[in-house]
């Protein structure tokens, strides 16, 4: 145990290279040609029999063990124009939620496991998945099979703009980490004419308002407190032309809740509401879900057994649950989704966060930000709890 982190940390170096090509090679969605060829290389250098999984992912193995353990790393970066100002920044696209770094990680990780094959009982299988932003990259791997056999996963995120020194590991206790997310649009269809004969026409901008308005009940009056619902219109467009009424318009969305009961109750109402408002002022809505990812469930045994062995890894003070820094001790959730909930809805499965970025030091921006960044000296402590994790894990 000793000897795997000095290992990884003599890796500090090698696991800066690997994160800063990523970083500037950022790719989205499941167009990662770059992306896929530099971990498939990099795998194939240290050993490994890289295996295409879906549209751009890759799977890894190693060991021969009956119990399968999962390590999984999102490769995608988002449509966001950098900021940073750092000299490895992308020229388009950008790392904004660190995926580079876990990434990067999950290379360490392969190459300390190879080290010590004779060591591992059981069977590890890597998880190189693209497409998490978008929240369709699991599902399109798990598809394709990358479930069979697997017993167990875990998967690491980091975290930056914090006050937790950078290092340090949060485990999910049991129960829901991250919500539901829903990505819906509405089609509003109305009928366009001169500003100054309304009543020839139908107002899809002002259907379009009246929507956007009317959703606000979903979490003031129709859902419970406890539940934690968020809805959010982030996108709404109508017209291109003061003086005329839009014949058409469109709104974009997001529904996040913490359990597949509300998830189903907000997609039904989203859609009642749409039609109705529309018809209301006699027009027409036809509402899209266009992505959309289950609550992430954390495991109760392997999120116990993933706290003892990261605890054992690192030492005490540099390992928390999420109840242990919640102020009511129950389960710290995120706002934001992450479709590793879809591995968790198959196998037991847990997430860990890594402090990647205090705000003392000078990592003041969140995730998704065009000026995140995150700190590198924890990339070879990331690689040495994945590859720590599978090995334990993967004992029967």
């Amino acid at each position: 145990m000793e000897k795997l982190l000095k290992s990884a940390k003599e890796m500090k170096e090698v696991l800066i290279r690997h994160r800063r090509y990523l970083h500037q090679n950022a790719e989205t969605g499941f167009d990662t040609p770059k992306t896929e060829k530099y971990i498939w290389d990099v795998l194939k250098e240290y050993g490994y029999s890289p295996e295409e999984c879906g549209k751009r992912g890759i799977k890894a193995c190693i060991g021969t063990g009956s119990k399968n353990i999962l390590l999984r790393a999102d490769t995608d970066a988002l449509p966001i124009s950098e900021e940073t100002g750092l000299p490895f920044s992308s020229a388009q696209n950008m790392h904004a939620c660190g995926h580079d770094m876990h990434t990067a990680m999950l290379l360490g990780a392969a190459k300390l496991l190879k080290e010590r094959e004779r060591e591992i009982k059981g069977k590890v299988t890597l998880m190189f998945q693209p497409a998490e932003e978008i929240l369709e990259g699991a599902k399109d791997m798990i598809e394709k099979g990358i479930l069979k056999g697997v017993d167990g996963a875990m998967m690491i995120h980091v975290i930056t703009g914090v006050d937790l020194p950078a290092g340090t590991a949060i485990v999910c206790s049991p129960g829901v980490s991250a919500p539901a997310s829903d990505h819906f649009t509405v089609n509003i269809k109305g009928k366009g004419c001169h500003g100054s004969a309304p009543w020839q026409g139908v107002d899809s901008a002002l259907i379009c308002g009246q929507i956007v308005n009317a959703f606000q009940v979903l979490q003031s009056r129709e859902t419970e407190p406890m539940e934690e619902t968020v809805l959010t219109v982030g996108y709404v467009r109508a017209g291109d032309a003061g003086n005329a009424l839009a014949d058409t318009a469109i709104l974009k969305g997001t529904a996040r809740s913490y359990s597949e009961k509300t998830r189903e109750y907000l997609q039904k109402r989203i859609t009642e509401i749409s039609s109705s408002v529309a018809r209301t002022y006699r027009g027409e809505a036809e509402v899209i879900f266009t992505a959309g990812t289950p609550p992430l469930i954390n495991e109760r045994n392997i999120s116990h057994s993933v706290y003892e062995n990261t605890l054992a890894l690192l030492g005490g003070g540099k390992v928390y649950t999420t109840a242990m820094i919640s102020p009511d001790g129950r389960v710290a959730r995120g706002g934001g989704s992450e479709d590793f909930a879809y591995i968790s809805e198959k196998v037991p499965a847990v997430m860990v966060s890594l402090a990647a970025g205090e705000k003392e030091r000078g990592f003041i921006f969140p995730q998704h930000h065009p000026k995140a960044d995150f700190d590198e000296s924890v990339l070879p402590i990331g690689a040495a709890i994945y590859a720590w994790n599978g090995i334990r894990l993967a004992e029967v």
